[in-house]
């Protein structure tokens, strides 16, 4: 008997002892093996980068670099004040700044167990764009890491599931589509219009309105409207918690080794709320499968998760339930989220510049006189288009483009391995004085009258949409939404920024006005 028991433990300390063993095997060549093999490959190609930690990468230095930026801009203002400074990168990006200076426009760093092949050069990122191959794919950690938001969606998918949610998706937000949502975006639009005129009569003549929970309310309701059709009323709570989530999300570093499974109060958040998003999802799904409904997007990916299922090549894991949920999830925050956002900057950008203000509304009173009826109306307002491109050259709503080799790839004579991810700081390319020219920080929509072509020194370092294969399938849609909302402001309202702006960018998951964007608004006379 004793001779039995003193067998079983030594048969248990061994598999205990082979379990860390093999435990610390995959943590060594995870997080040291594998991200040494993919930095030689491409240091051995004349590429370089910071020196990272085992388990934490760059993370300590990206903080430390941060912290210090951040602090010289704060004794720099107290000393010369300025009212707005759009180059806003240089603070929240700044490691990223000093690493170019440090290692040239292409080098590479990493997050944890996360490599990036961080590039701003110009010429690689027109190779890039130009890319079409299905072996240029999104980053898996989009789906992991951001998986509670993003999941299997268009946004984080590669391969055979990626190109039937875009065949099935992108083709209801062609031109045509969405023309026929205008009437829908100036519908919900007027009805925020009403309510602030009243504020305004209320407060006698002047309102100070704080614009972000307005426009993202107006974009929750036009995005349900023309798209779920549904009012916002009826989906407030799922925006309310993919606000949350968005959030929850965006605090920390992804990469850190096991992060997204420990017990935290902000992870119990996040399974909370991902729970709760699916399911209430799921509930808008049953009751739509019980009644009968125009043909809108929801119907489209119900349509097309029915097609999925008989895709025998399609992964038994992504179930027909997740493919509809991530969608959802996907379309719900990409296109009102970030146009609500990108609204946002535009109202204070004409709020800080009266005279694009006073030049934008003329041409909207011209055009619409105090009618726009029609998508053609839209097209035809040139200043505001300008406004609105020099708005998200500023302040795009995407702020990376992010791309995995999923094989060996060769860009501009480099190869990037496989498994190597690509990054793309948007908000530094398109505000590089050597393609924009030295007023790239400053807000001048005249750099577009001739078109984004002629905006720039190169039309690839204009990407607010993302770019190549996998641009922003809603990118019609959006700018048709941004034209309804601005054009109907500036034709009932005149509107200033209230002193208590502060002018803070901050990045979380986008880049959002981190005080909020306070106006003083008036009745245009």
């Amino acid at each position: 008997m004793e001779a039995d028991l003193t067998t079983m433990m030594k048969l248990i300390f061994s598999l205990l002892s082979g379990g860390i063993l093999a435990s610390f095997a995959y943590i060594y060549t995870v997080f040291f093996v594998k991200p040494r093999r993919l930095k030689s490959r491409l240091q051995n190609q004349g590429i370089k980068g910071p020196s990272p930690s085992l388990l934490l990468g760059n993370i300590p230095e990206i903080r430390r670099i941060q912290t210090e930026s951040a602090a010289a801009k704060t004794s720099q203002k107290k000393e010369n004040p300025l009212p707005i400074d759009h180059d806003w990168p240089s603070t929240v990006f700044s490691h990223l700044n000093q690493w170019i200076n440090e290692y040239g426009p292409t080098f590479v760093y990493s997050t944890g167990k996360i490599q990036q092949l961080c590039t701003v050069d110009i010429d690689m990122v027109k190779e890039i764009s130009l890319c079409t191959s299905l072996s240029l794919g999104k980053p898996s950690y989009l789906s992991k890491d951001r998986g509670p938001l993003l999941g299997q969606s268009i946004f984080s998918a590669n391969g055979l599931i990626w190109s039937h949610q875009r065949k099935i998706i992108a083709p209801e937000f062609y031109m045509d589509k969405v023309k026929s949502m205008v009437s829908l975006m100036v519908d919900s639009t007027t009805t925020m219009v009403r309510s602030w005129e009243s504020r305004i009569e209320g407060d006698g003549g002047m309102a100070e309105i704080n614009i972000d929970l307005e426009i993202r309310n107006l974009s929750a309701d036009i995005i349900s409207r023309a798209c779920f059709g549904s009012n916002y009323t009826k989906g407030e709570e799922i925006f309310l918690k993919l606000r949350n989530l968005q959030d929850a999300m965006s605090r920390g570093f992804i990469g850190i080794p096991g992060s997204r499974y420990i017990p935290n109060k902000n992870n119990w958040e996040i399974w909370k709320l991902e729970k709760e998003i699916n399911s209430m999802i799921l509930r808008v799904v049953k009751e739509r499968a019980a009644a009968n409904y125009e043909k809108d997007l929801l119907q489209v990916i119900l349509e097309g998760a029915k097609s999925y299922g008989d895709q025998e090549s399609f992964p038994s894991d992504v179930s027909l339930d997740r493919f509809i949920v991530d969608n959802c999830k996907a379309i719900y925050f990409a296109d009102h989220e970030t146009t609500a956002i990108t609204a946002s900057w535009c109202l204070m950008l004409l709020a800080a510049n009266q005279e694009w203000q006073t030049r934008a509304r003329a041409e909207v009173l011209e055009i619409c006189k105090d009618n726009l009826s029609d998508a053609d109306m839209l097209r035809n307002m040139k200043t505001l288009t300008m406004v609105i491109q020099e708005t998200m050259r500023l302040y795009p709503p995407v702020v990376f483009v992010i791309r995995t080799a999923l094989q060996d790839l060769k860009f501009k004579g480099i190869t990037i391995p496989k498994g190597m991810n690509i990054q793309i700081p948007i908000p530094i390319v398109q505000q590089n004085p050597d393609l924009w020219g030295p007023d790239a920080h400053q807000f001048n929509p005249r750099r577009f009258a001739k078109g984004i072509i002629g905006s720039s020194t190169s039309p690839q370092a204009y990407m607010p949409f993302g770019m190549g294969a996998r641009v922003c399938a809603g990118q019609h849609f959006a700018m048709a939404e941004l034209k309804v909302i601005v054009s109907l402001i500036l034709s009932k309202f005149s509107f200033s920024l209230s002193p208590a702006y502060h002018h803070s960018p901050r990045f979380g998951l986008v880049v959002q006005p981190g005080n909020g964007v306070s106006l003083h608004i008036r009745r245009v006379s």
